[in-house]
């Protein structure tokens, strides 16, 4: 079994490629811009590192979204449907509530 970690810090990697599946994880850069910026921020880091590992985002399967705010939804959801290919949507789930800052 092949497992590739690309950018490994000692807590965890940027990108972790197994059998031809990437799993990445997105932050946004800047945690005091509104949700619409967070989520357009973070989807474009998504796309820079499907591009740099040779996909994009329409071969995405699955992706989670956690939101601290479900009141934020509106704002990320246009921020999303403006990104997501159609027709080529991953399985989605939306999460809100506080996340551990540990």
């Amino acid at each position: 079994m092949t497992i590739t970690r690309i950018d490994a810090e000692a807590r965890w990697s940027d990108v972790v490629i197994h059998n031809q599946t990437l799993y990445y994880t997105g932050v946004p850069a800047n945690l005091d811009a509104d949700a619409f910026e967070q989520t357009a921020n973070t989807l474009a880091q998504i796309d820079a590192v499907l591009e740099k590992q040779g996909s994009n985002k329409s071969r995405i399967l699955d992706a989670t979204i956690f939101l601290a705010d479900k009141s934020d939804f509106a704002a990320m959801n246009k921020a999303w449907d403006a990104w997501v290919v159609a027709g080529h949507g991953p399985g989605t789930l939306h999460r809100s509530g506080r996340v551990n800052e540990a």
